[in-house]
């Protein structure tokens, strides 16, 4: 009884300190409701309003209107005026915002020194080898967060006909060509691209046998027949030692229409002409205009000279095609109307042997084009039966000739057997001295001789830049890595530091590129024809060539972007002007490599992005390789147009690590049979 008496009391005494804490509560809760009501001013006729958040909202009376509208009242020492808002019916004398918190230091990459001027030294970062361990591994892509794997949101795309084969969208819009009110001047020739929603929209299908490419260099000697199944070529210029059919092969003898002994050979007369010509130090970049099947090209590549081979899609149509399969540079073009996509003094030799074209036509305007072309200083290689031939009709065509060249200050500096040698002059002097009214005029003086997209062939002499730009060059291969003079004719923010940004530019790629040698062994892949969609100026290529990857490149640069071809040319690299919301000038399945860097971040706001994946398949090879570095925000798009295209697409990190705003996108195009 005793314990149990004991154990009551101590019940008790619980129950009875409960309930004084129950009362005390109550009574505090009292006088903070008293003095929250009277505490403004003390008026016992001022309300406080209650909204409850639990009423119904459709309810239309669910809040009255308070005894104090249209009164003042002081709050702020109660209600924090930055972390609660005053109902609308009173008004408050509001503060000013507290100010903005610092900005987050940035770390500086070394780029930029504390003045804002450009470095020359400066580190790229080091290159994760990890981002390729599982190359070629799934065509998903998995969200780190959810687990979510992203699928296909784009229709997959089915295959052209068999008849598209070799489809080129811009030269055989064969509607738009039927409606051309001229074509003498070659205007079937030139690029006719479809309209908007007629464009490729299936995947042009290999021919029938199609092999994999045989690697250069011995794809310069033979081809597979079934990659280029067309045997006109072979018959008609079977006589010229062009081309012959072996067995399953094309052979290419290395001869043409006017050196059927040999390009070699003729390579070696040429320069023992003019031993000024210097093959690989003084001239590196070569235009070959009315190619054939490229040899001319094929055989300076052993001696250093870029040749950049042209021809139209004519009754020889695939000569470029063949060109393109040996692993030679060359585009469809076609000198006729428009400019050639090339910028003012690009090439230190022009050659035409045979090119059938009449080069003194509308007051010699298509010779005016190779001017505009042709470097300060550079040469003019002309083969053809007006050099050469005793006829009445040739011998008024050579004359014709000279008459021309004379007016243009060109000089004829050697003519021997079929050849002849011009060069032009090195400044403007010659046509500053010329006698009033002498035709062709000098094109005025805001014309940009760089200007070359949709540009029509100007019947005037294109003015060369009194800073001598063009005309200063180094020799090869210093000239690759020297920033040239025309940097400065370039429209760019930073005016001061273009020579900055150029070696900025070169150091990242050579380091890139090193990277990529090293981790993804890129001189195991079967790299020989390359594009880069947008060059910049041209820091890509110059790498590949650093790092010593039996390659060559076309750069590519945007009109959408600033003109830096000029440079390009500078350094001793080919490229071209391009907008990549039309089709390219090529033939399906003629490069190994496509690269691309920020291009579908900045034209995705002037074309459809599927409109350019389609064109980097057709021109692709099967088994070919595409390199995409980009913005996040695009990477999911682009997966899934990948994918429906049929690419294996693998979503890699940069070496800035998985938060950088820019990845990487690795595709590989697979063999599709028709």
């Amino acid at each position: 009884m005793k314990g149990l008496n004991s154990g009551g009391g101590d019940l008790f005494s619980f129950k009875s300190a409960t309930i004084i804490k129950f009362v005390a509560f109550a009574l505090l809760s009292i006088a903070f409701f008293y003095f929250g009501k009277h505490w403004s001013d003390g008026s016992q006729q001022q309300q406080l309003i209650f909204f409850n958040s639990r009423q119904n909202p459709t309810t239309s009376q669910f809040v009255s209107i308070s005894p104090n509208f249209n009164k003042t009242f002081n709050l702020s020492s109660i209600i924090n005026d930055t972390n609660s808002i005053p109902p609308p019916a009173v008004e408050v004398a509001s503060s000013p915002p507290p100010p903005p918190p610092p900005p987050p230091v940035v770390e500086r990459t070394g780029i930029v020194n504390e003045n804002g001027v450009m470095n020359n030294e400066f580190d790229i970062g080091d290159f994760d080898p990890e981002v390729v361990e599982n190359w070629g591994v799934g065509n998903e892509t998995v969200d780190d967060e959810g687990g979510e794997v992203h699928r296909f949101r784009v229709k997959k795309f089915g295959l052209c006909p068999a008849s598209m084969r070799e489809y080129i969208p811009c030269l055989d819009n064969v509607e738009a060509i039927s409606k051309l009110k001229s074509t003498e001047r070659g205007e079937k020739f030139e690029r006719h691209c479809p309209e908007n929603g007629k464009g490729l929209n299936c995947l042009v299908p290999p021919p029938r046998g199609y092999r994999a490419p045989i690697p250069w260099p011995r794809s310069r000697d033979e081809v597979w027949f079934s990659n280029v199944p067309h045997a006109r070529l072979a018959e008609d210029k079977g006589g010229q030692n062009w081309i012959t059919i072996d067995k399953d092969k094309f052979k290419f003898p290395g001869g043409g229409t006017q050196f059927i002994h040999g390009a070699n050979q003729y390579l070696d007369q040429i320069e023992k002409m003019l031993p000024e010509i210097a093959f690989g130090r003084h001239v590196r970049v070569a235009l070959d205009i009315g190619c054939g099947v490229a040899s001319f090209g094929a055989y300076l590549l052993s001696r250093n000279v870029l040749t950049l081979s042209i021809a139209p899609k004519d009754v020889h149509e695939n000569q470029i095609q063949f060109a393109l399969e040996r692993g030679v540079p060359a585009m469809v073009a076609a000198i006729a109307t428009h400019r050639l996509l090339y910028p003012s003094q690009a090439f230190e030799l022009i050659h035409c042997s045979r090119c059938r074209i009449n080069w003194t036509r509308d007051d010699g305007i298509l010779l005016l084009e190779v001017n505009r072309l042709l470097r300060a200083g550079g040469y003019f290689v002309w083969a053809a039966q007006p050099v050469y031939k005793h006829e009445a009709v040739l011998e008024g065509q050579w004359e014709e000739m000279v008459n021309l060249t004379t007016r243009l200050c060109w000089n004829l500096v050697k003519k021997e057997g079929y050849i002849a040698i011009w060069q032009k002059p090195l400044n403007n002097s010659c046509y500053l001295s010329r006698e009033e009214g002498t035709q062709p005029p000098l094109c005025d003086q805001h014309d940009d001789p760089d200007n070359v997209w949709y540009v029509d062939l100007k019947a005037c002499i294109a003015r060369l830049p009194e800073e001598g730009y063009g005309a200063n060059i180094t020799t090869w291969p210093s000239r690759l890595q020297y920033p040239p003079d025309r940097l400065k004719s370039i429209q760019v923010d930073s005016f001061v530091s273009r020579k900055e940004l150029f070696v900025a530019e070169s150091k990242f790629w050579k380091e890139i590129i090193e990277s990529y040698v090293r981790a993804w062994h890129w001189k195991k892949f079967k790299l020989r024809n390359v594009m880069d969609m947008r060059a910049g100026y041209g820091g890509f290529a110059a790498a590949l060539i650093e790092n010593q990857l039996d390659c060559w490149v076309l750069n590519v640069v945007p009109v959408s972007g600033q003109n830096t071809l000029p440079v390009i040319f500078d350094r001793g690299l080919l490229g071209v002007m391009h907008d990549w919301c039309e089709p390219f000038d090529t033939y399906p399945r003629t490069y190994d490599l496509l690269h691309a860097n920020s291009l579908f971040s900045i034209e995705q706001k002037r074309c459809n992005m599927s409109t350019i994946m389609l064109e980097m398949d057709r021109i692709l090879r099967p088994g070919g390789r595409v390199y995409i570095r980009d913005s996040v925000a695009v990477m999911d798009e682009l997966q899934d147009i990948g994918k429906a295209m049929g690419w294996h697409v693998t979503l890699r990190d940069t070496s800035e690590g998985p938060h950088a705003s820019y990845k990487i996108l690795t595709c590989d195009k697979h063999l599709l049979r028709a």
